[in-house]
């Protein structure tokens, strides 16, 4: 068969559903090979949104999202994605075309090396040279891709090799049973919890990436341990458990920074260092932690946990779980009284009157709004600290932002993604006016699909999140605005439905409304961050953790 052929054949034999991206001249062999087969072309409308798309099929799924693009800037427009599914632990193939690379007339036309390129944000890329190794390289990309980190792989087809004909055939896809760790490892954990007066458990990204929730929700059953999560941790445990203590939405000095100092034991299940720190470790080996995940710890200056529990998750918490005892030496007051004061102070801090309304009332009329497993999907701006602060998450993977490489422009496509996984589920993207506009195209994607999506664009005319930055080291307000479309024209120019939130009360019933009725809806919501300015530089600096 032709080389595409097969190409196809062996991500049809992987099981692959959707291919996202644009098609150049180069990959039109393969795009004829894809029009015979059982995988559906999505088109985008930027090879960055089509990414962004991929490594949200990859985090929820499991299994390698894969996207397409062709030679010279349509591969270029791949490395912000690539960089972003590498560092969220996110399994996606990107493939890119090339001109013949046995004879051609074109010279160095859009010609970059974009193997070298692609190497240092993924953990594999490649040359096809020759259409024999068409089914290893694929079977070897998709093993890389889905082992722990999952992450990038990339592999370039030139035009020319599309076009060879073979008589090989896929590989048999082979599943490998991942590692546990040794029962020395398991006991000295046990005895370290078991010794702690005040343990705290910190729930991280490889947790929800590993869909671990019945055994950790076993295991702080059965020691009564408080936990709280990382950004990328939201939801692994509902968060309206009563021994949850909040998320790590800051790197220090929050309400919940306060019971993390106090702890000297964290049992930081699924974290890597790839993610903002959600605390410090110093030298003096007063905090105490066990480094609990598939793969060792990367350590640096503020990460050298002192234990470290290596495997599968799963089987190692079920192992921790059934040997461990409640401790009589465990303290939970502090804890107890902390969650008290967070419930107050950021929970509970919701209504604010005024209009444009304030991030902590947008975020409680959302979270009281849509349904309990509502998956949201973020740009990166301030308002996503706001979310991850004051939103309760009660399912794995229903807040899908990014804490690793913390990049602009994903809220839309991530929310395309994520709609294309679970059609049945409501899916509201979170976008800050700012990263809306870096990949807008995408809502003539989300109409031509046809799908029932909703996207919330915080309008406040300025890159919010550094604005906070530049008042916090008392600089002049300078740089930082812009301008902006009618965003309820913008929508309805794509055919989608546009609405705008012009008083208090309205958010609730415009949002309820767009759930109902199956369209693509935009909302537009002005929005106040003058809170910035009360909660994160005067109330947090003025708080205090004795009780």
């Amino acid at each position: 068969m032709k080389a595409s052929d097969l190409f196809v054949k062996c991500l049809e034999n992987e099981g692959v559903e959707y291919i996202f991206g644009i098609p150049g001249e180069e990959n039109l062999d393969l795009l004829e090979s894809l029009s015979h087969s059982s995988i559906k072309l999505i088109l985008t409308r930027h090879e960055q949104g089509a990414g962004f798309m991929a490594a949200t099929y990859g985090r929820l799924t499991g299994k390698t999202g894969v996207c397409l693009a062709t030679l010279g800037p349509g591969a270029t427009n791949f490395v912000t994605c690539a960089s972003y599914a590498l560092l969220g632990g996110m399994p996606v193939l990107f493939i890119t075309g090339q001109k013949p690379i046995k004879k051609s007339k074109q010279g160095r036309f859009q010609i970059i090396d974009v193997v070298q390129m692609m190497q240092p944000i993924t953990k594999f890329s490649k040359q096809v040279v020759d259409a024999n190794n068409i089914p290893h390289l694929l079977r070897e990309c998709m093993r890389l891709a889905e082992s722990e980190k999952p992450g990038a792989v990339h592999l370039e087809l030139p035009e020319d090799i599309a076009e060879e004909i073979t008589d090989r055939q896929p590989f048999a896809v082979t599943e490998v049973d991942p590692p546990r760790a040794a029962w020395q490892a398991i006991e000295k954990a046990v005895e370290m919890i078991e010794a702690a007066e005040r343990p705290l458990l910190l729930i991280a990204s490889g947790a929800n990436r590993n869909i671990v929730h019945k055994e950790l929700l076993a295991f702080i059953d059965a020691t009564g341990i408080y936990f709280c999560t990382t950004q990328m941790g939201k939801g692994v445990i509902d968060e309206r458990h009563t021994q949850f203590l909040g998320t790590a939405a800051l790197s220090a000095d929050d309400y919940l920074h306060c019971a993390i100092n106090r702890a000297d034991l964290i049992i930081n299940v699924g974290h890597d260092v790839t993610e903002k720190p959600p605390f410090f470790m110093d030298e003096s080996g007063r905090l105490k932690v066990i480094h609990i995940s598939f793969y060792p710890a990367q350590m640096d200056d503020i990460y050298f946990p002192q234990h470290e529990v290596i495997g599968c998750l799963k089987t190692n918490l079920q192992k921790m779980t059934q040997k461990i005892k409640k401790s009589p030496k465990r303290n939970v007051d502090y804890f107890r009284r902390i969650k008290d004061r967070i419930e107050t102070h950021v929970y509970g801090a919701s209504h604010q009157d005024g209009f444009p309304n304030t991030p902590q009332r947008i975020v409680a009329e959302i979270r009281e709004t849509v349904s309990d497993d509502a998956v949201l999907s973020f740009d990166n701006g301030m308002y996503k600290i706001w979310f991850a602060r004051n939103y309760k998450a009660y399912h794995p993977n229903t807040v899908l932002l990014d804490n690793a490489l913390a990049t602009m422009g994903a809220g839309l496509p991530v929310a395309i993604g994520a709609k294309l996984v679970s059609p049945e589920a409501q899916v509201v993207a979170v976008c800050g006016d700012g990263g809306f506009m870096m990949n807008s195209q995408e809502m003539e994607t989300a109409v031509r699909l046809s799908l029932h999506l909703v996207v919330i664009v915080l309008r406040d005319n300025a890159y919010g999140m550094i604005k906070w930055k530049q008042a916090g080291s008392d600089f002049a307000n300078f740089g930082l605005d812009f301008g902006n479309p009618d965003f309820v024209l913008y929508a309805e120019s794509y055919g989608a439905k546009g609405h705008r939130v012009t008083k208090n009360g309205e958010l609730q019933s415009i949002l309820n409304r767009c759930l109902t009725e199956p369209a693509v809806h935009l909302i537009e919501v002005p929005i106040d961050y003058s809170e910035n300015e009360r909660v994160f530089l005067k109330e947090l600096k003025e708080k205090t953790c004795l009780l």
